[in-house]
C-alpha cells in the first residue's frame, strides 16, 4: 500500500457520509447493494483500484480478499501503534497475548466442528453436486429458449424467463460459501460473548446468523424458481430445499435473538428515507 492511499483511506474514515459499521452485516454484494455509497469498505476498495464484486464468491476468492484485507489492516495498525509509541513487536512475546491466541485457535475449532458448520458445509458440496448433475439440463433449456425467441413466441415472457433462470444461478453461487462462512463466524464470536438473556446490547454473533439467515431465505427462493424450471431435477431440488429449511430453523435456535438484531443502516428506517423516499421497510 502506497503512502498516498494510506493518506485518502484515513481521510475517507473521517467523512460522515458513511453508516458506521453497515459493512459488518452485509453479503458483500457491493453492485446490488442500495447502500454501497453509504459504505466505507466499499469507498476503500474503490481506493484500492479493486472493482466492485462482480463474480461468483467461491473459497479461494474468500480467503484472497480477506488475507489482502487482514494485511492491509496490520499494516496500518502498526503505523498508528508507531506513532502512538508502542511496540507491537514486544507485545507477541508477552505471555497473555500468546495465551490469548491459542484460546482463540480452540475457539475456532469448536465452531468448525458445531453441527452449524457442518450442516452448511453439506450445503456446499449438495449445490456443486446439483450444477454437475442439472449441466445438460441447463443446455437443453438454453437451446429451447433460443428456438422460441427464433420462432418469435412470446419474447417478453421468454426474456423474463431467462433473467430468472440468471438470477436464481446467481443468488444460490453468491451465498453457497457465505452461509457457511456467517454462521461459522457467529458460533466464533458466541463463545466470547454473554448469553442473549444476559446481554447488555445487541450481540455481535447475532448480527452475523441474521445476514446467514438472510442468505438462506433468499437461496431458498432461488431454489424454488430452479424447482420449478427444471421438473426432472425435482428429487434432488427438494433435498436441497429440505436440507436449508433445516439448516434455517438451527440456525435460529441456536441464536434466538439474530431475528431482532438491528443492523446498521439495512433495519434503519432514517437510513432508508435518505437513499430511497419511497421505499418503506
Amino acid at each position: 500500500m502506497t503512502e498516498a492511499t494510506r493518506k485518502k483511506l484515513r481521510e475517507l474514515a473521517g467523512e460522515d457520509r458513511f453508516v458506521p459499521g453497515i459493512y459488518n452485516y452485509c453479503d458483500r454484494w457491493c453492485v446490488r447493494c442500495l447502500f454501497n455509497t453509504r459504505c466505507l469498505n466499499y469507498a476503500m476498495e474503490l481506493e484500492r483500484g479493486k472493482e466492485a464484486p462482480l463474480r461468483e464468491l467461491d473459497e479461494e476468492s474468500f480467503g484472497e480478499e480477506l488475507i489482502d484485507t487482514l494485511t492491509d489492516t496490520v499494516e496500518m495498525l502498526r503505523e498508528m501503534a508507531a506513532e502512538a509509541g508502542v511496540d507491537l513487536d514486544a507485545l507477541d512475546e508477552d505471555v497473555e497475548l500468546n495465551a490469548a491466541m491459542a484460546e482463540k485457535e480452540r475457539q475456532f475449532e469448536r465452531s468448525a466442528e458445531h453441527p452449524l458448520a457442518a450442516a452448511s458445509m453439506a450445503y456446499i458440496k449438495l449445490i456443486d453436486s446439483w450444477f454437475e448433475d442439472a449441466g445438460p439440463a441447463f443446455q437443453a433449456k438454453e437451446d429451447d429458449l433460443n428456438a422460441r425467441v427464433r420462432m418469435g413466441l412470446d419474447e417478453a415472457g421468454l426474456a423474463a424467463d431467462a433473467n430468472a433462470l440468471a438470477d436464481a444461478v446467481a443468488v444460490i453461487r453468491w451465498y453457497q460459501f457465505f452461509i457457511h462462512v456467517e454462521l461459522q463466524t457467529a458460533l466464533l464470536h458466541a463463545q466470547e460473548e454473554p448469553h442473549p438473556l444476559l446481554a447488555d446490547e445487541p450481540r455481535h454473533s447475532d448480527g452475523k446468523a441474521k445476514i446467514a439467515l438472510i442468505a438462506i431465505d433468499r437461496s431458498l427462493d432461488a431454489w424454488d424458481t430452479l424447482g420449478r424450471m427444471f421438473p426432472r431435477h425435482e428429487t434432488e431440488t427438494l433435498e436441497i430445499l429440505a436440507h436449508l429449511d433445516r439448516l434455517r430453523r438451527a440456525a435460529e435456535a441456536e441464536f434466538p435473538e439474530a431475528q431482532a438484531f438491528i443492523r446498521p443502516g439495512f433495519d434503519e428506517a432514517d437510513a432508508w428515507a435518505e437513499i430511497a423516499p419511497d421505499l418503506r421497510l
